[in-house]
């Protein structure tokens, strides 16, 4: 009886996320994690604290828990991508979207990478990209129409 309701409580929430109402799946996701506390849960509630509740350092360390738990399982790596977005650590979001995509295919991962987009290369490979001469180069060859 009770894992068919831990097993209902995780579907619901499940369903909820993949509706984009983290409020609703993070009450299922609560209630799942009072009976039992397994990565899926773990990572799915981080995401939902961390969009929900901005508790992002929480969010963070309970996610990672997870993916140490269950490496291979990329939908940790997304779910963590996401809270590195929404903490606003785009550069750490990114890397772990990389990561979960060595450990499987994923089309959400690959869609959150999309949405982020491509960098052009810089117009001085020789310098990085942060120095102020690529920096002005940038701007003034995309107000030209040259890049």
């Amino acid at each position: 009886m009770r894992n068919e309701q831990f097993q209902t409580l995780v579907n619901s929430g499940l369903k909820a996320m993949q509706d984009n109402d983290t409020m609703m799946a993070m009450f299922h996701f609560v209630d799942a994690a009072k009976i039992s506390q397994p990565p899926l849960v773990r990572s799915c509630l981080a995401y939902c604290l961390a969009r929900e509740k901005k508790m992002y350092p929480k969010a963070i360390a309970m996610c990672m828990s997870a993916k140490q738990d269950n490496p291979e399982k990329s939908l940790h790596y997304l779910n963590l991508g996401r809270i590195y977005l929404l903490a606003g650590q785009k550069r750490k979001a990114m890397t772990t979207f990389r990561q979960g995509l060595k450990m499987e295919r994923n089309t959400d991962i690959m869609a959150e990478l999309k949405k982020l987009g491509v960098r052009k290369p810089p117009p001085l490979a020789s310098f990085p990209r942060e120095h102020p001469l690529n920096r002005f180069l940038g701007k003034c060859l995309t107000m030209v129409n040259m890049r």
